[in-house]
């Protein structure tokens, strides 16, 4: 049974753990997004998290227990010089993890667990603050739409015409036709 266990041991010993999710968590610096598991980007998101936090104040203890965790000079040398800079107002939620379906080869469920703040498709679609939509009135259809203007640019007293009462006056006219009139004469 799992009572208490508040992590997922993700079926290896610790050692092997540490050294997968150090070695995912350089991966991310890295390359600001990876395709894993969501068993294995959830545990990311829990190890990766308070390390970023972490970076938050650039000090030689907080690079020493950085470092302690990733073991990798460059990755921490990324995340505290391009990545702390970025983050800095975020309060929380560095990473976000997207569900992708499923693996062809043995049905596992996959997740792209991302940084934030370094998508750049999603940051360039979001909509900027600054700039206000206007919006426009559209008319229900095609027709409404054409006795729209007449109505409005005809004057309040003048009767007006509409296209619906010339209709019924063009239909009569084709129902009579010359050969009818003769016989009637």
């Amino acid at each position: 049974m799992r009572h208490n266990r508040s992590i997922n041991h993700l079926s290896r010993k610790s050692g092997h753990r540490k050294a997968l999710l150090a070695n995912m968590a350089v991966s991310l610096i890295e390359h600001k997004r990876i395709t894993t598991t969501v068993a294995k980007a959830k545990a990311l998101k829990m190890y990766v998290e308070p390390l970023i936090t972490k970076s938050k104040e650039d000090t030689t203890h907080s690079r020493r227990v950085v470092f302690s965790y990733l073991k990798n000079k460059e990755a921490v040398k990324e995340l505290f010089s391009e990545i702390s800079p970025k983050i800095a107002s975020r309060p929380g939620g560095y990473t976000r993890i997207l569900k992708t379906g499923f693996r062809h080869g043995d049905g596992a469920d996959m997740a792209l667990i991302e940084l934030v703040d370094f998508n750049e498709a999603a940051l360039a679609s979001a909509p900027k603050k600054e700039a206000k939509k206007t919006s426009t009135r559209r008319s229900r259809s095609k027709k409404a739409s054409a006795e729209t203007p007449a109505v409005e640019a005809a004057p309040a007293e003048a009767p007006v015409e509409t296209p619906a009462e010339e209709a019924p006056v063009a239909e009569a006219k084709p129902e009579e036709t010359p050969a009818e009139e003769k016989k009637a004469e």
